[in-house]
């Protein structure tokens, strides 16, 4: 299956780039371009798109805002969002995952990173680049958590064992890594991660660390199931798994 890719930055010679790289791949497809933020939210709706490729900073609406409205549009359910940015801080990637981003990268990666990053985020994985750290999850993330009443209605529901999972991967932890630490299936895992996404209403694994930390389900200063230590989200483009 062919992955439908939307380029959203404001500089023609890159979109440009991107384009002839992306087109390269056999099994991805640039089908539309956007210039601004509002013209990306335009065209995701007007376009059937799988994944858009998002620079931050755009005119008339930058890309978190853009990506913001993209994840609060249920027509828009299934269309992942890939930042791709010269402005490489923690405090950028935090506000890109709570506006929904699944995937956050330098445009300092080389080609063949950028095809594969595409993939792993088109499929549903969350990425991240290695700025990315431990610090970003202490510092931005890692909140007391709220009151009652601003908890997901489906945290309660979560079973013992999707607690557990969710703590793993909230840890940065792959489904085989989880069914390792768990002694369970990998597919056991992927199952037990589904519905936890499902029950929290996550739209990725990058949504659902997010959730784990801001409810305080996860601390940046908790011990994980089978290892004691810091968790943190995976940082490596050819670490994440489905």
């Amino acid at each position: 299956m062919t992955i439908r890719v939307l380029l959203a930055d404001d500089q023609a010679l890159l979109r440009g780039t991107f384009r002839i790289l992306i087109d390269s791949a056999a099994d991805l497809e640039v089908v539309a371009e956007a210039a601004t933020g509002r013209e990306a939210v335009e065209r995701a709706r007007g376009q059937r798109v799988d994944l858009i490729l998002m620079d931050i900073r755009m005119p008339d609406l930058d890309g978190l805002e853009a990506t913001r409205l993209i994840s609060r549009d249920e027509s828009l359910a299934g269309v992942k969002v890939l930042i791709l940015t010269t402005f490489e801080n923690d405090e950028y990637v935090a506000e890109a995952l709570r506006a929904g981003a699944s995937g956050f990268l330098g445009k300092g990666i080389n080609p063949e990173e950028l095809l594969d990053a595409i993939r792993v985020v088109a499929a549903g994985d969350s990425l991240l680049s290695p700025a990315a750290t431990k610090a970003l999850i202490t510092r931005f993330l890692a909140q007391p958590a709220p009151p009652d009443r601003d908890l997901p209605p489906g945290l309660a529901t979560l079973s013992p064992r999707e607690r557990e999972v969710v703590t793993l991967v909230a840890a940065g932890l792959s489904n085989d890594e989880i069914a390792g630490r768990l002694f369970i299936t990998p597919l056991t895992a992927k199952t037990h991660v589904n519905r936890a996404m499902t029950k929290l209403d996550a739209r990725d694994r990058a949504q659902l660390v997010v959730i784990a930390y801001q409810t305080g389900l996860v601390r940046p200063d908790m011990p994980y199931p089978g290892q004691p230590g810091i968790p943190a989200l995976r940082a490596s483009p050819g670490t994440t798994t489905p």
